[in-house]
């Protein structure tokens, strides 16, 4: 249990390299901005991040947009504020299997390997998951295909490594891993999955977004500065996040960067219309009860004063 203090920021996040927590995190000029400490939680996937802002153990987050919808139509208070990322989502496989483009850039055949074997994907409602469970609804593959779900992505990589899964469904650092300990590549590359998916964006609680806009402002402001680094200095990105997230190398955190270097924090009109595209898919799938509307996702007037300019994605 997380307890909410006055004195601290409690943010949320993942394990994904690219996220700009990682290079947040060593900021000290943050810290000196905020007039605050910051308590960054560690979270396995989005899901269990919900469940953190529904119990109100967190003023900000990073995560994938379904999660948050799903929790948003359950009723967890919480709200859009930023973006951070799109094609977020990749697929992996052993190396004896076609890729997307020596399918003739066909979805169905791709998927077709796939009959009567196995693909590991993060937890049920994370953005990996639905965009999956999409697929195989849409080209009728759902019952010739077994799902394995997983809280944490690097234990799908180690179970095809077991020969328990043939692949599977995950952030562009899932392929990086993979394939320092599989003979696997990406058989789906982020753009062919799901055009403009929103990755993850920046979360905060109702209550939060009306009692401490000053706050987010500053830490929105960041957050902007570590994109740019993301997108214009990778391999200075790529070191800070190694400094930070310190069980992986220089080299593999550039490597993570370079397989989908689409970082900004705009909500653009691109962001915000495939978000709503997942809302419709969630819908269709059960995952939620009612067809959410844009102001009930996103919170736009924050970035109408620190990211006024056009997109970067």
């Amino acid at each position: 249990m997380i307890f909410i203090t006055r004195d601290k920021l409690h943010i949320g996040h993942l394990s994904t390299a690219y996220h700009t927590n990682f290079i947040l995190m060593a900021d000290k000029k943050l810290k000196k901005d905020l007039k605050k400490e910051i308590n960054w939680v560690l979270f396995g996937t989005g899901p269990a991040m919900v469940e953190a802002f529904k119990n109100e153990e967190l003023d900000i987050g990073y995560m994938g947009l379904p999660p948050a919808i799903v929790g948003i139509d359950k009723g967890v208070p919480i709200k859009c504020i930023a973006g951070g990322h799109v094609e977020g989502t990749i697929m992996v496989a052993k190396k004896h299997y076609r890729s997307f483009t020596e399918c003739n850039n066909s979805l169905h055949d791709l998927f077709s390997q796939f009959k009567g074997k196995t693909i590991g994907v993060t937890s049920k409602g994370s953005i990996h998951e639905v965009i999956l469970s999409y697929y195989l609804d849409k080209l009728k593959l759902h019952n010739q295909i077994k799902i394995k779900y997983y809280k944490q992505a690097e234990f799908i990589a180690l179970d095809m490594k077991k020969d328990i899964l043939e692949a599977g469904v995950g952030t562009p650092a899932l392929a990086v891993f993979s394939s320092t300990i599989v003979d696997s590549h990406i058989v789906i590359p982020p753009n062919k999955l799901w055009d403009f998916n929103p990755s993850y964006g920046i979360f905060s609680t109702q209550k939060f977004i009306d009692e401490q806009p000053k706050i987010i402002i500053t830490f929105l402001t960041h957050h902007k500065r570590a994109s740019y680094l993301l997108r214009e200095s990778p391999l200075k990105a790529a070191k800070k996040i190694a400094k930070t997230f310190e069980i992986i190398s220089k080299s593999y955190a550039k490597s993570v960067l370079e397989i989908s270097p689409k970082y900004c924090i705009l909500l653009s009109e691109n962001y915000v219309h495939s978000t709503m595209e997942f809302v419709n898919s969630l819908y269709k799938l059960g995952y939620i009860e009612h067809n959410l509307q844009v102001e009930e996702i996103f919170d736009f007037k924050f970035l109408e004063k620190v990211h006024p300019e056009e997109e970067h994605y």
